[in-house]
């Protein structure tokens, strides 16, 4: 299970850590990984893996053997990502040139479009050869580590979660795309081989949507 940062993850961790929803998962049977993450250290408070540890693995008692990391506060980001790729192929057992297959990959959206750690004009959207590789974010932490189009792609469920009016027409923009010769936002080149897609939207996230897809979100 790959996991993302964000207010929309956390919300996610509080649902799955109360007392309706935390004894429906045997969670001593899943392995966390990482989709992206900011160049900082564990303790920073933007980083990805802070937010999960906290909100997350301590109130499930998950243990340490079962997460895997992306260590962002290694001094050369692509040395960490190498690194990354490293552990995502012994876990998997999935040697080069083949990709290893997620069994769930959460997701987020930024206005931007861009998703992971994935943003518009960045080499990041485009790299084909590696599992991982560095992201430059336009504001903020600027370095990230991030899993690479290719990955997301070969996942057997990815799952976007999305809320809020600021991310209505970016929503819009990946799902019903009007301009067919704009170049496709990086959230829109999400597209799994052979799993499936799911968009889980609040009902100000899809307001610009089509009726069909209001309906289905």
């Amino acid at each position: 299970m790959a996991l993302s940062g964000g207010s929309t993850p956390k919300l996610l961790y509080g649902g799955l850590t109360s007392p309706e929803w935390r004894s429906q998962i045997q969670w001593d049977r899943v392995m966390f990984v990482f989709g992206d993450e900011r160049c900082v250290p564990p303790e920073h408070p933007e980083s990805n893996y802070g937010l999960a540890q906290t909100a997350l693995f301590q109130p499930l008692g998950i243990s340490p053997d079962q997460v895997y990391r992306m260590k962002g506060e290694m001094p050369d980001p692509a040395a960490a990502a190498r690194e990354y790729e490293e552990t995502l192929r012994a876990l998997t057992a999935c040697p080069a040139p083949e990709i290893p297959p997620l069994d769930l990959v959460l997701l987020g959206l930024g206005e931007d479009g861009h998703t992971a750690s994935l943003f518009p004009g960045t080499t990041a959207v485009t790299e084909q050869r590696r599992l991982v590789t560095v992201g430059q974010a336009p504001k903020g932490i600027v370095s990230r580590l991030t899993l690479t189009v290719g990955v997301l792609n070969r996942a057997t469920v990815v799952l976007f979660l999305v809320t809020g009016a600021g991310k209505a027409q970016t929503v819009r923009a990946v799902i019903e795309p009007r301009n067919q010769m704009e170049p496709a936002l990086p959230a829109a080149l999400v597209r799994p081989e052979n799993g499936r897609l799911i968009w889980l939207l609040d009902r100000s996230a899809g307001a610009s949507l089509s009726e069909p897809h209001r309906g289905a979100s």
